[in-house]
């Protein structure tokens, strides 16, 4: 499991380098939740995400509420291919919220 991290401006910027899997979820989760809990600020790119489950929308999913009861600003940027089928598959956009950007040419590979 790789999590670049780096702050500038106050916010910490996250960059997930590896799949969200079942396999790497327990992991994951902690170390997100923990950098979340240090930072006021966080956004999340999921650019370099290889491959994502269910089990890695939950973390998504769980890491937003986390944010909102501690009041803390976070979004998610950069979605890469695999991140936005899910996220089509499972009709989740809105429910994130977040701007998602499609690269030139349409749909995402």
């Amino acid at each position: 499991m790789s999590i670049d991290v780096n702050s500038k401006d106050g916010i910490s910027h996250l960059s997930i380098n590896d799949e969200m899997t079942i396999y790497t979820a327990t992991a994951m989760k902690n170390e997100l939740v923990d950098k979340l809990c240090h930072c006021h600020e966080m956004e999340i790119s999921l650019e370099n995400v290889s491959e994502i489950d269910s089990a890695g929308v939950q973390i998504l999913i769980a890491l937003r509420q986390e944010a909102a009861q501690l009041k803390k600003e976070m979004r998610f940027v950069k979605h890469s291919a695999a991140v936005l089928d899910v996220f089509e598959t499972l009709n989740l956009a809105a429910h994130f919220g977040d701007p998602i950007v499609l690269p030139a040419g349409g749909k995402s590979q």
